[in-house]
């Protein structure tokens, strides 16, 4: 009979490590769950486990995935898991071989990432006034806005602030990423200023207003306090402000979210000639090759630069007849 509960057992000990050791984030833990869950029920069916399992059969189900109509990118996510617990099997002793190690990806297609020019996020900022009922919120919507582009932090960053982190006027922030990794980014001038701003408005509220009874309940650990089960902004509502202030600069709202913002800082601070390495740090990847994506958008800009303004770009004009 396979070993099924086995496989769970060995399941489990992989992703406890992957969360102690690596640093693994909640969600990557998931991701990892729930293909290796799918792959071990693939192998239970041919009476294997991940103990007995040769380089054929994990070939055999990347086909049987194919075959489902998988995309490329699900295909490449579950060889990623499958990889990297086949290796945590070789590590510990529970195999003398790692099946996975030489078999070739499907790889994953090419996106380039959405972003926005200089002039769109220009055009968001000076809309911003008019969006808000009062001046708070008004103050709040600029804090956010600029500290989201003056530093590509991630939505989930964002609303995750904590107040204690944003005191003192700072010129660096400390932020907290994915798996616990923390880095420091620096803040422009105008980011400063509109968190300066804010907090005096957000520690100065009245105790009897909407705001202030916020901070002073759950709500007062964070930079954006709000009525949720976490007491900060979510990100659904970050992405309707977002949605909103792309209506008002007259963007069309499906080219805006919070991603794309992080994307058009990276990208512009790419095309102001940043260090690559420098951008990597800033936006707490881990990986170079994450980072290396941007390249491609300035590339695609430079190419259409060449194309359409260097003058001999033009189609030569057929000379005159006499």
């Amino acid at each position: 009979m396979t070993d099924t509960v086995g496989d769970r057992r060995r399941i489990s000990a992989f992703l406890d490590a992957q969360a102690a050791e690596a640093g693994a984030a909640r969600n990557t833990l998931l991701a990892y769950g729930r293909d290796l869950k799918d792959f071990t029920g693939w192998l239970a069916g041919r009476g294997e486990t991940l103990i007995t399992l040769g380089r054929e059969t994990i070939e055999d189900y990347l086909s049987h995935c194919d075959a489902q109509g998988l995309s490329r990118a699900t295909r490449a996510r579950r060889l990623s898991a499958i990889r990297q617990v086949t290796r945590f099997a070789l590590e510990e002793g529970w195999r003398e071989d790692d099946p996975a190690m030489r078999i070739a990806g499907p790889g994953r297609a090419q996106r380039l990432p959405k972003t926005l020019s200089r002039d769109e996020v220009q055009a968001m900022l000076d809309a911003l006034p008019a969006l808000g009922r009062n001046a708070i919120e008004q103050a709040r919507n600029l804090a956010l806005f600029e500290l989201i582009y003056a530093t590509g932090m991630r939505v989930s960053e964002l609303v995750g602030l904590p107040v204690s982190a944003c005191r003192g006027n700072p010129a660096l922030l400390l932020i907290r990423g994915k798996g616990g990794r923390e880095r420091m980014v620096p803040l422009t001038t105008p980011a400063r200023e509109a968190l300066v701003a804010w907090l005096s408005l957000r520690d100065n509220a009245p105790p009897e207003s909407s705001l202030g009874r916020l901070v002073a309940g759950r709500g007062g650990r964070w930079l954006f306090p709000a009525a949720s089960q976490e007491g900060h902004m979510t990100r659904q509502a970050v992405n309707a402000l977002l949605h909103q202030l792309s209506i008002a600069a007259g963007i069309d709202p499906a080219r805006v979210s919070p991603h794309v913002i992080r994307h058009a800082f990276a990208t512009h601070l790419l095309e102001g000639g940043a260090d690559l390495r420098a951008i990597q740090t800033l936006l707490g990847h881990a990986d170079l090759g994450t980072t290396e994506i941007y390249t491609h958008v300035l590339d695609a800009r430079m190419r259409d630069l060449v194309l359409n303004h260097h003058p001999l770009a033009a189609k030569r004009r057929p000379a005159r007849e006499e």
